[in-house]
């Protein structure tokens, strides 16, 4: 089988999606070709994986000029392939309107809900039309994805497995950790999360301001973004018990210290963040917003988004009952082990690649 990959511009989790799913088509002996922009082969790497890469100036703003030359490039890369699995809306788009005919079979991945609004988020509303539309299959990462491409007329709407990489084991002391951190003996409340509007950190800054007991949790954020600096300033301003850490690769020693594991998020899909929480066997608080609960299912404690009460309190209870924090990191281990893997990827793109 030849199998075509789209990807438009990714740092994260869909570029590693694809990478993983390029990676055992190929090992399994298919043909597989990856098409986007170049800075993505240059970070992920998909021609070691085993495919070919095909340099594709997808860009990640709706541009007439280059959406046009996109397609036709797109066009060149999937016309004969068997199948074409684009990933994201930009992409499943321009993948939909450069397929000629009915042939390759064309699958689109949604991995992110439309949050813009105005003009941009107008222009989204038709691509996601044009994906429910034309795409043949449409795998999603929360059900308010799959009823809404429902409800534009998609066909055939599926759950998307998209699992976490396998998490490495820590290599320091939680007591290493904490002291790095300034912790000490208090709690630790850690969240892995790229410091921008969609994660709902001004939430998880109102939880933090208490009122505690003295001394107050520590909340260590993780990650880097456009919002640094006014969380930054708003932590100093209000001396909030809250430190920003900036992009670590020692995610695993950090959940192996921290008593619980926060996602304050406006909106997610499945959150690599809330999978390797679970992986790791902490407590995880959430909000309950699009693929999130069924992810984490009854291991973990679900807050309403927005609601900075309901989740200082969640944290409270977590903190002061050392019991009811190590059921619930029982719990989560539980979940870690059931969430599916690569081979369970792989074996549902290979379901989604058989006409039906």
């Amino acid at each position: 089988m030849r199998v075509a990959y789209v990807v438009g511009t990714t740092t994260g989790g869909v570029g590693r999606h694809v990478r993983m799913l390029a990676a055992g088509m190929a090992r399994l002996g298919h043909r597989v070709v990856v098409a986007g922009p170049p800075e993505v082969e240059d970070r992920f790497g998909f021609t070691a994986s085993g495919a070919r890469f095909v340099p594709v100036p997808v860009s990640d703003r709706p541009h007439p000029v280059n959406d046009a030359r996109a397609v036709r490039a797109v066009r060149r890369v999937i016309r004969d392939a068997d199948v074409a699995h684009a990933h994201g809306l930009r992409a499943g788009a321009l993948a939909a309107l450069a397929r000629p005919g009915r042939s390759p079979l064309l699958v689109v991945t949604l991995h992110n809900a439309l949050t813009a609004g105005g003009f941009v988020g107008a222009v989204y509303g038709v691509l996601e039309r044009i994906v429910a539309r034309r795409a043949d299959r449409v795998l999603v990462v929360s059900p308010d994805l799959g009823e809404r491409m429902t409800a534009l007329g998609a066909r055939d709407v599926r759950p998307a497995v998209v699992p976490a990489p396998p998490l490495r084991e820590p290599r320091r002391t939680p007591a290493e950790v904490r002291a790095e951190l300034g912790a000490g003996e208090r709690p630790l409340v850690l969240t892995v999360a790229r410091l921008a509007q969609q994660k709902g950190l001004e939430t998880l800054l109102d939880a933090a301001a208490g009122p505690w007991q003295d001394p107050p949790p520590l909340f260590a954020i993780a990650g880097e973004g456009p919002l640094r600096g006014e969380l930054e300033r708003r932590a100093a301003a209000e001396r909030l018990p809250v430190v920003l850490l900036g992009d670590r690769d020692d995610v695993p020693d950090l959940l192996a210290a921290a008593t619980v594991s926060v996602l304050a998020s406006r909106w997610e899909g499945l959150p690599l963040s809330v999978s390797e929480a679970l992986m790791a066997g902490t407590p995880v608080i959430a909000t309950a917003v699009g693929g999130v609960p069924g992810l984490v299912g009854d291991a973990g404690v679900l807050v309403p988004y927005g609601d900075a009460a309901a989740l200082r309190s969640a944290v409270q209870k977590m903190i002061a009952d050392p019991e009811e924090a190590a059921r619930w990191a029982r719990a989560a281990a539980r979940r870690g082990a059931e969430l599916p893997g690569e081979q369970d990827a792989v074996q549902s793109a290979l379901e989604a690649y058989t006409r039906s």
